[in-house]
């Protein structure tokens, strides 16, 4: 019976699954952001996100921990080093995943998978500016036509 067994298998051995997370865990540490499907966008997140919370405490023992799972010293380096300071006031959800709509050769759905401090067009808030329906009043008076032949009219006469 499957009781409890609620992960997605991906349609592969647990060995070249857990070899599959592992390389695709070590590309999003390097490159910040990967294009995958939406359903190893998923099963990379349950994998990678316990990692980046271990990597928060900069142990010897965390290090090895998360050493057994990637293998790669330059990630685990970069997982340490300016990861765990980005995501140290972070409670969860290290990761955001955006889909992208189908792929063409196959149909399937494909998603972008990124570290959710390290996008800087979603972390730019912008203030939008309010339009108001109300015309507004101008702080600076600005003189019509009629106003300026007015005013020279009145010069005109002084002058005299």
């Amino acid at each position: 019976m499957r009781h409890n067994k609620k992960f997605n298998h991906l349609g592969r051995k647990a060995s070249h699954r857990a070899a599959m997370l592992a390389n695709m865990a070590i590309s999003l540490i390097e490159h910040k952001r990967i294009t995958t499907t939406l359903q190893k966008a998923k099963a990379l997140r349950m994998y990678v996100e316990p990692l980046i919370t271990k990597s928060k405490d900069d142990t010897t023992a965390s290090r090895r921990v998360v050493f057994s799972y990637l293998q790669n010293k330059y990630a685990i380096t970069e997982l340490f080093g300016t990861i765990a300071t980005k995501v140290a006031d972070r409670p969860g959800g290290y990761t955001r995943i955006i889909k992208l709509g189908k792929r063409a050769s196959d149909d399937a759905d494909m998603a972008f998978i990124e570290l959710a401090d390290f996008d800087e067009n979603m972390a730019k808030t912008e203030v939008k500016k309010t339009r108001t329906r109300r015309s507004r009043k101008s702080s600076s008076k600005v003189e019509t036509p009629v106003e300026e032949t007015a005013a020279e009219a009145q010069a005109e006469t002084v002058a005299e």
